[in-house]
């Protein structure tokens, strides 16, 4: 399929998805609480079917999933998104029992999961983690038996926590290793001591931190292969990067739509804002930058798809580009719009206080410039 044309198929679904996250997934949104889990909205992503798709989907397909989701509802975006980051480290380098406990359970919304792998001290600098693992050869208890290892620190940025039902947990089970000393554990919330507590951010979803108290693991917990946990990680990041840039297309397409329906009918200075040159001009150069940047998603997702040798660059070039992107149209709607915008519970206003984080994490906007350069000269 050309990356630059989606079959009369695909746009169907598309526009059906839009229409679904409007007209069911947007109420069951509103009635959430910001900087919880909205259970009711991640079960209904069950019922519909969205979450077993998101976790049997190519990169083009979640692609199409979160953009089109988030034309309509960026709440049930995020929330499809993370069950999808959460637990797709089980759906590659999960055991066959880890993924007949947890799998069909996040399908149907009856568990949330989480990904957790930023701490305090390394955001971007994943390879930096600190959270310990330490040997332990004691006899385990209920949940966790034989030998295995006691996780010691913190986790911090951890979408979904304190709330999820499991965590994917990346720690260091080698010190001073690197990259090659990590170990990617998945790690049910009631194990003890784990403990958790939210953080306030400007985005409407939940974020928070997770305290590991010599939290016991064993082999059972273990996802893939001991110290080769950063592969887990990078695998999981290199699929939801460039839809990372889908949910951004979708926000942009969104503000867009705002932007030309508000310039065509308010009059100012004798006549709608379209007529103005400068008016007209900047909805030109957001529908170009919004279309190049969807483009750029698509691309990376077929390069994913398709096994292609460059997926790490493509992916990095879809996010940063469809990210900024964003930021730049929706900012760009606000303007157009002027105070009104700013009102709460505007749906600029709304997509102003979204739009900001995507920028940040899965690798903000520096380190996929880095990823990119390094790929290039590689």
């Amino acid at each position: 399929m050309p990356v630059f044309s989606l079959d009369p198929a695909q746009k169907s679904w598309c526009d059906e998805l839009r229409a679904v996250a409007a007209d069911r997934l947007r109420p069951l949104a509103e009635k959430g609480e910001p900087g919880r889990i909205n259970r009711p909205l991640v079960a209904a992503l069950g019922e519909l079917g969205l979450l077993d798709r998101m976790l049997t989907a190519g990169a083009l397909d979640l692609c199409l999933l979160r953009e089109s989701l988030a034309h309509g509802c960026t709440e049930a975006e995020t929330a499809l998104a993370l069950q999808g980051l959460g637990s797709y480290p089980v759906v590659q380098a999960g055991t066959g029992e880890q993924r007949a406990r947890w799998l069909p359970e996040v399908a149907a919304g009856r568990a949330v999961a989480a990904f957790a792998l930023s701490e305090p001290g390394a955001g971007s600098d994943a390879a930096a983690l600190a959270l310990d693992a330490v040997a332990d050869d004691r006899p385990g208890g209920p949940g966790a038996p034989g030998p295995g290892w006691l996780l010691t620190g913190e986790k911090r940025w951890i979408s979904n926590a304190p709330e999820a039902d499991f965590y994917t947990v990346f720690a260091r089970t080698t010190p001073g290793a690197g990259a090659r000393g990590v170990t990617a554990f998945l790690v049910p919330a009631d194990r003890p001591g784990l403990t958790g507590s939210p953080i306030e951010m400007l985005s409407p979803h939940p974020i928070g931190a997770l305290a590991f108290d010599s939290v016991r693991v064993t082999a059972a917990d273990v996802l893939g292969e001991v110290d080769q946990g950063f592969r887990v990680a990078m695998n999981t990041l290199n699929l939801f990067r460039p839809s990372v840039g889908a949910f951004a297309v979708g926000m942009a397409g969104a503000a867009l739509e705002a932007a030309l329906a508000h310039t065509a009918d308010r009059t100012a200075f004798g006549g709608p804002l379209k007529d103005l040159q400068s008016v007209a001009h900047q909805v030109a150069e957001m529908a170009t930058r919004t279309e190049a940047a969807r483009l750029l998603v698509y691309a990376a997702a077929e390069a994913y798809d398709s096994g292609a040798p460059d997926v790490p660059r493509r992916s990095a070039m879809a996010k940063l580009f469809a990210t900024e992107t964003a930021q730049y149209v929706v900012d760009a709607a606000v303007q157009l719009h002027g105070a009104r915008a700013l009102q709460r519970g505007h749906l600029l206003e709304h997509l102003y206080r979204e739009v900001r984080a995507p920028r940040i994490y899965e690798g903000a906007t520096e380190v996929q410039r880095t990823i990119i350069a390094k790929e290039l000269y590689g």
